[in-house]
């Protein structure tokens, strides 16, 4: 650099002022490393030589000169401590031993800040660097090679076992001994493997159907992104007979994908933790609220205090009698002397006001408010109103002017900083303060008026949050006249000003202060400080607000002192400044900051020349901060030598709310009157005052902030609950009776009795006497003599696990982890969120550009182990943001509030986030633990004892239900091919299938043209000839199988009539999509060959796809069986149409992937057929002159039997409308509802969903064109889940304005076992919905509860079961019935249940385990079939049909998908669910387990900057809601979550996905 070669102290001075400007920029995170270095370069480049071989180096001198300023420049000593910085390296000392293995965040490369991209860290020779590292080189150079922060699964599994393995050394010759104990841990062992395996199958209490496919895709997928390879298409799991269902043995390539980095975090939380305070709580509301306390915890053992009273308020004579007359003194008879002076840019005091100036500016300001305000038929201002003060920190002389102005005029002054749109933090507070106060009129000088926003006309723009205002430029006011007088003033107890202020949890609040208070404030001060008329004071603070205004605008005039004002701007070009002026105007009184004491410390060069003779009272305004002791020591000790005086130093105490708490007095004497406290940092965390030794490393060292003031009495209370008074030597919030405090929250009442009227009491509950007092916020104990000592603030409290942390202890601990290459020390956040009914510790840092993502996640987890050491607490989330990201108050500091509203809204976008809710989390609800001891005998005792009734239900009997037409059709015709025939002899025109298209013809009103039409005899004729083609060109014998891959359509449905009429048993399989062919390709081969498949029937164009290039290159065309098309048919005719011998024989297969990736075929005979499809006509009433619309996919469940086989046996016209053409044109099914004017139809979630998001905006227009949906009786969705209240509710909203009634709404349930258990019917009772405690749900009871309970759960009725069907509700482990207050599993008895799994290989176990199950308890003769879902049935106050009560069936979720942790049951819907709420930018959700890791994987529809902030809110909301802690969160981009035909996510894909890590996550975070 070019200071190298530049001595600096031969510069010129404004070159060195902005070289000092630069550091502290730098130092203050005002500006990063780069342009540090550019501008510095650019300053110095004139005073390089020209020749860089002729000029000769810097003295040894000159560069330790230049290294110490360099060094001090930049470090932070506000929050240094030799002890605390000790204590730290000892602890993490400590912790090296350990050698602790954390696993780091994967990101993507694009979401990496340009400071974060990974460099090669130089190699050192020292031991010490690799003890730093928690990666050893081999996983270093793994890092570098894979170019992201990810690893892949292949790596993952290329290593061998010895090398894998950290009790090997790796290579022989290896000398890093230390890289082996980094290592991240992988697959170490196939052994190691198969137990983790082994312990992430929770036991499943009957047997899972085959599973011959964990990655079937459909249709649907192609609208996802396809994210997963082909490669493990085919991976194989293994059911529970042993026997292999698939076509590979793939088990070694699946063990490969677990990720390592999972098995790294698990070995982490394996390691013994600090045993917390309460290991668990019971799950009762009452003891959820606080942890019980520690009964080791130290407890106070003085007296009861009493109010400490101060010396007696002796007011001098001669002072003047209000503050008003003090300015009418000095202006009158001193009116040459300087009131004022200001500082300008150059450190020059170019600017000062005397005081008669300031007198006559204050009467014209007076004036001009109340005589030359309210024209135009305004409203002007008048005595009492307020008025607000916007004047920058630059110009204390209109501000000066503007706020005695308003004393004279008797108006009510409000200050506040300048708004602007560039800085919005805490401004829509000032905005909502002054819309409280009723301000109508802002004071502000010209200059600041011209750098306010402003309109296209020139007005002032209106601020975000702020009330419509007047402005005022004081500058160009009038004189006033001359025999004008201000008005009397009313009376002392009005408002003289408010003063605004923040509470802890960000609301901005204005204190009333009143004349009177006014008056003994400024009288109290100036007794306390001892000031005198004509001093010379030095303030560097805000003269707004708080000690710069008490001291800096009261006081001084009320004294004729003259006040010499520091701008901010200019503290950070020249740090000395304020010294500069105590020794240039002799100054004996200054007021600043530790920070400023600190920043002149630095100023090494600008020490010469001071002298602090004349100081005798350099007054700290933070001397509150427990940490301002370490400023002051420096500075007396450095400066002592310049004339400080020890006693000068005061530092003093306040609070918005009591003012001025107290003061160390100046000039003090006696030994008395100043002290200090080694205190034990257990000890305070527990409110408890103990002395430690000196060099205790746990020890915090405290300052007195002087004695209590003049005429003032104060106390300690009890920080929670009422103000009991506290012991002698606990720590407690200081209270305050004096008669200078603050009065009131404007306009708050109710925290206005609450802080400003509390009346102490003795433990016994009696007050103590009359006196009223202040709550100040300050946390402390008063020591010998009266001595206030302040540990802390109720704004910076922590109270976690019942114990007491002060957010600047934690700063200081931070610090001392050697932060300088890692973040900026001054910009620092931490703060305390609520989650689990306990506070959580958040540290916020701004981290520097050029820190790697390696370096920044080394640097937290030291922070975190420092933390534990030194404070005994855990934090919940250290987060790193970029350079200059935190929200910043108008003088520069960080705005905590807002900081703190960022982090909880997700929107502070950190570039790296550490998420510790395992080490935090201590109070989870204990474990549930199962009985087995407990035989369902016994519990079905317990039940009749208590009268329970059981849990099961039944729809109405069949044999009661016939009708004449029914008669017509079931006994004479056993079989649909019977049923066909017949009603093409019959009734050969009518028409049974309509099939649209998305096109709409017509502007008004809106009609849909058929695409095709076909009547009874067009598709027995078709069928026949389907049925000829597999006889003569298919060469099929009775009983072969058939796969038809047809598109929606007429088409399958006439070639699975076809098969049947030759006696073929058809499969109806979802045809390849041809945009996403390599995946869903795989999947239709896989179902052909699974169903044994003797041939293939579609149309010309899947008969093309199938022999398209892309398709041969992933399967051979020969691998297929013979493919008949059906566009090309012969013209002939069955000479008969086959009868099955016996109507128990195979009619069709139906094969479906569920959720967890397990693809069931299901064999459904000629007498369940035709039973199912007799149920859904008495069900629904359907007869030949109905019309019902269908919107959904036909391939499998009750969609098919809707979209095949219904019409037949009913004989109702059936309008098709295939779920793509509603992608196409989303109002083509309801048009053709409203068309038809169908009374009854059909859909599909995902269809449902489609209509909502793609019509939502456009009810209006369709009502315009003719929509009408008033005819629809019942709008069905066909599903195998709970029912999505949610949508159906979204649905009939949006809708209802069409004339779409919310009971017509309904939901039906089918699973493998049987395809249709309950429908609604138009005449059945309306659906049912119940709210449910989500937490008893848990441990499997059913507890009802109101609406907007908490932890309330919405669940409605899964239609109404239809007739024939009995349910019962069973637990799955026993098979004991339940009573109707316990969930179970859902089992069912009808004519219409599936006869059993078609299987490769037979086992009857699985069949009779799946069909032919018993109850334990109960009824146990009759035989039900296990659906595999869980739910409870209730008795509801609705009549059916019979007479009877109805009893209602909830479907709550798969048991197969059901995650078991701690003992209890969770449904992934339900915490996905609230995964989506937590944030606006999350579009999908999908959870699953591995390894007992709850892993979150989440859709971020937003910027990849925005990825990280979805990890702490994912993180809270699981616990709040759920108590569960996530071990892993994934952050990916939207469609990456599969989702199947029926609008199902496919949650076990999603893991295979993401422990192959083929996910290209943008985001994986890994909770410790």
């Amino acid at each position: 650099m070019a200071d190298k070669t530049v001595d600096i102290s031969l510069l010129p001075e404004d070159v060195r002022i902005k070289l000092e400007e630069l550091d502290i920029e730098l130092a203050e995170g005002d500006i990063t490393q780069k342009g540090y270095e550019k501008k510095r370069t650019r300053l110095l480049a004139h005073y390089v030589p020209s020749s860089p071989a002729e000029a000769s180096a810097p003295s040894p001198q000159t560069a330790a000169q230049r290294k110490a300023h360099r060094r001090l420049t930049r470090e932070d000593n506000r929050y240094h401590s030799e002890i605390r910085t000790e204590a730290v390296m000892q602890a993490l000392a400590l912790h090296n031993n350990k050698k602790p293995v954390v696993p780091l965040p994967s990101k993507r490369t694009s979401v990496q800040y340009p400071g974060q991209q990974h460099r090669p860290r130089e190699r050192h020779d020292s031991s010490s660097d690799d003890d730093d590292s928690i990666f050893g080189d081999d996983q270093h150079r793994d890092f570098q090679r894979g170019g992201r922060y990810r690893d892949s699964g292949a790596s993952s599994s290329s290593f061998s076992d010895a090398s894998a393995s950290p009790h090997h050394g790796g290579r022989g010759g290896d000398s890093r001994p230390h890289s082996a104990a980094y290592a991240i841990p992988g697959n170490t062992s196939r052994q190691a493997l198969a137990d983790v395996l082994q312990s992430t199958r929770h036991s499943q209490p009957i047997s899972q159907p085959p599973d011959v496919t964990n990655n079937a895709k459909s249709t649907r997928q192609a609208d996802r992104v396809g994210h997963y390879a082909a490669s493990h298409i085919s991976s194989v799991r293994m059911n529970h007979s042993g026997n292999i269902s698939g076509l590979q043995d793939d088990e070694i390539r699946h063990q490969g994908k677990v990720s390592a980095k999972i098995q790294q975090l698990l070995n982490t939380l394996k390691r013994p933790k600090r045993k917390p305070l309460t290991e668990f709580f019971v799950e009762e509301d009452d003891a959820l609220e606080t942890p019980a306390p520690d009964p080791n915890a130290p407890k106070p053992e003085g007296s009861i205090m009493s109010p400490f009273p101060g010396e007696q308020l002796v007011i001098p004579t001669g002072l003047p009698r209000n503050l008003e007359s003090a300015l009418q003194r000095y202006g009158s008879s001193s009116y040459k002397a300087n009131a004022v002076t200001v500082l300008d840019q150059n450190g020059k005091p170019s600017l000062t006001l005397t005081y008669g100036k300031l007198l006559a500016r204050t009467q014209k300001i007076a004036y001009n408010m109340l005589q030359k305000t309210g024209h135009k038929g305004e409203g002007g201002i008048k005595p009492n109103d307020r008025v607000a003060l916007v004047y920058p920190n630059n110009d204390p002389i209109s501000f000066i002017s503007g706020f005695y102005g308003c004393l004279q005029a008797g108006v009510v002054p409000v200050p506040v900083e300048v708004p602007s749109s560039r800085r919005d933090a805490g401004g829509q507070g000032i905005g909502f303060l002054l819309g409280s106060l009723n301000v109508k009129w802002a004071l502000t000088s010209e200059a600041c008026h011209k750098s306010l926003s402003k309109t296209a006309s020139g007005e002032v723009a209106q601020f975000k949050g702020w009330p419509k205002l007047n402005w005022l430029v004081t500058d160009n006011f009038h004189k006033s006249s001359k025999d004008w007088q201000p008005p009397p003033k009313q009376s002392e107890d009005i408002p003289a000003y408010v003063e605004y202020t923040q509470s802890k949890d960000g609301s901005t609040v204005g204190v009333t202060v009143t004349r009177s208070a006014m008056l003994c404030h400024a009288r109290t001060l100036t007794l306390a400080s001892n000031y005198t008329e004509g001093e010379v004071m030095v303030c560097v603070l805000d003269f707004k607000r708080d000690v710069g205004l008490w001291h800096g605008i009261l006081c001084s005039v009320f004294n004729g002192m003259h006040v010499i004002f520091i701008p901010y701007s200019l503290m950070k070009v020249d740090p000395a400044s304020w010294m500069k002026m105590i020794t240039k105007y002799k100054a004996s009184v200054a007021i600043v900051k530790s920070r400023d004491m600190h920043w002149g410390l630095l100023a090494q060069k600008d020490h010469k020349d001071i002298n602090f003779a004349s100081l005798r009272l350099l007054l700290v305004a933070d001397g509150a901060n427990p940490w301002s002791l370490t400023s002051c020591d420096a500075f007396l000790n450095l400066f002592q030598s310049k004339g400080l005086k020890p006693e000068a130093i005061c530092p003093c105490a306040s609070s918005s709310e009591a003012l001025t708490v107290s003061i160390r007095r100046p000039g003090r004497s006696s030994a008395s009157a100043t002290g200090r406290g080694i205190l034990s940092m257990q000890g305070l965390s527990h409110g408890v005052v103990r002395v430690d030794t000196e060099n205790s490393l746990t020890s915090l060292t405290l300052q007195d902030c002087g004695q209590v003031m003049p005429g003032a009495k104060m106390t300690v209370v009890k920080t929670e609950g009422p103000p009991v008074l506290c012991q002698t030597d606990e720590v407690g919030e200081l209270c305050l009776s004096a008669g200078y405090s603050g009065v009131s929250y404007w306009g708050l009442q109710g925290i206005t009795s609450t802080t400003f009227q509390v009346q102490p009491q003795h433990p016994d509950g009696s007050v103590i006497g009359d006196l009223k007092y202040v709550r100040t916020g300050l946390l402390g104990f008063l020591g010998p003599g009266g001595l206030v000592f302040v540990c802390g603030s109720k704004e910076g409290l922590m109270t976690v696990s019942g114990r007491r942390h002060n957010t600047d202890d934690i700063i200081a601990t931070v610090l001392a982890v050697e932060p300088m290459k890692f973040i900026y020390r001054g910009r620092i956040a931490v703060f305390s969120i609520s989650v689990l009914k306990d506070e959580r510790i958040i540290i916020i840092a701004e981290q520097r550009p050029d820190c790697t993502e390696e370096e920044s996640f080394q640097w937290m987890s030291r922070v975190l182990q420092a933390v534990d050491s030194i404070h005994q607490v855990g934090v919940y989330c250290l987060a790193l943001v970029p350079p200059n990201y935190l929200p910043k108050t108008p003088l520069g500091g960080i705005h905590l509030p807002e900081t703190k509203k960022k982090f909880l809204e997700g929107s502070l976008h950190p570039a790296n986030v550490l998420m510790c809710p395992h080490t935090c989390v201590t109070n989870l609800p204990k474990p549930r633990e199962h009985r087995p001891d407990v035989t369902p005998s016994a519990v079905h005792v317990g039940n009749i004892v208590q009268g329970a009734r059981m849990a099961q239900a039944q729809g109405r009997e069949l044999a009661s239900s016939e009708d004449e037409s029914d008669r017509k059709v079931g006994p004479q015709h056993m079989f649909l091919t019977e049923i066909l025939r017949w009603r093409s002899q019959t009734t050969p025109d009518h028409i049974v299938f309509t099939l649209l298209n998305s096109k709409i013809q017509g502007k008004w009103p809106y009609q849909v043209q058929p695409q095709i039409q076909m009547s009874c005899s067009q598709l027995h004729k078709r069928a026949e000839r389907i049925g000829c083609m597999l006889m003569e060109k298919g060469r099929l014998n009775t009983g072969d199988h058939v796969a038809l891959i047809y598109p929606p359509g007429v088409d399958l449905i006439a070639a699975f009539y076809g098969c049947l009429y030759v006696g073929c048993v058809p499969v109806t399989i979802r045809p390849p999509h041809p945009q996403n062919i390599a995946t869903t390709l795989p999947t239709v081969k896989m179902i052909v060959e699974v169903s044994k498949s003797s041939a293939i029937l579609t149309n010309s164009i899947v008969h093309k796809l199938l022999k398209t290039k892309e398709a041969t290159q992933i399967l051979e065309s020969k691998s297929w069986p013979t493919i008949l098309d059906t566009d090309d048919l012969p013209k002939k005719k069955l000479a008969a149409i086959y009868r099955a011998p016996t109507p128990e024989m195979i009619c069709y297969l139906d094969f479906s992937v569920s959720t967890t990736g397990m693809l069931a075929g299901v064999k459904m005979s000629h007498v369940s057929t035709t039973a199912l499809c007799r149920s859904i006509k008495l069900q629904c009433e359907l007869y030949p002159s109905r019309e019902v619309t269908l919107c959904l996919d036909p391939y499998c469940g009750l969609g098919f039997v809707l979209w095949c086989l219904a019409s037949i046996y009913s004989g109702h016209h059936s309008i098709l409308i295939a779920p793509s053409e509603v992608e196409t044109n989303p109002a083509v099914w309801l048009t053709a509802v409203s068309n038809y004017k169908v009374r009854d139809t059909f859909c599909s979630y995902g269809v449902m969903e489609l209509c909502t998001r793609g019509l939502g905006t456009s009810t209006a227009t369709l009502k315009q064109r003719g929509i009408n949906l008033g005819c629809v009786r019942t709008c069905c969705v066909i599903a195998e889940e709970r029912p999505r209240i949610q949508l159906t509710t979204s649905f009939t909203k949006l809708f209802a304005n069409l004339g779409l009634t919310p009971r017509s709404v309904s939901t039906s349930f089918g699973c493998r076992v049987n395809l249709g258990m309950a429908l609604q019917g138009a005449s059945c009772p309306d659906p049912t919905t119940v709210y449910v405690d989500k937490r008893a749900m848990r441990n499997d009871r059913v507890t009802l509860v109101e609406k907007g309970s908490p932890h309330s759960l919405c669940i409605m009725e899964s239609g109404k079961l239809l007739p024939g069907v009995k349910v019962v509700i069973a637990n799955p482990e026993t098979k004991g019935q339940c009573a109707d207050s316990h969930l179970g599993e859902i089992w069912v008895s009808s004519p219409h249940n599936a006869s059993g799994y078609f299987m490769i290989y037979g086992d009857d176990s699985l069949h009779a385990e799946h069909f032919d199950s018993h109850l334990a308890t109960g009824d146990t003769s009759s035989k039900y079939a296990r659906t595999g879902f869980l739910g409870f049935v209730r008795r509801t106050e609705l009549t059916q049909s019979d007479g009877g009560r109805h009893d209602a069936i909830f479907v709550v979720g798969a048991l197969d998908e059901t995650v078991m942790l701690r003992g209890m049951r969770y449904h992934p819907i339900d915490i996905e669910t609230s995964v989506v709420r937590c944030h606006r930018k999350i579009c999908e959700c999908a959870v699953f387990t591995w390894t007992n890791l709850l892993v979150v994987v989440v859709e971020l529809e937003g910027n990849e900057n925005e990825a990280l902030d979805l990890v702490p809110l994912v993180t809270n909301v699981t616990l709040e809601e759920h108590y569960l802690i996530v071990g892993v969160v994934v952050v990916v981009d939207p469609g990456v979550i599969p989702i199947n035909s029926r609008g199902e996510k496919q949650r076990m894909h999603l893991r295979d996905g993401f422990l192959a890590d083929q996910l290209d996550p943008i985001y994986v975070a890994y909770n410790m």
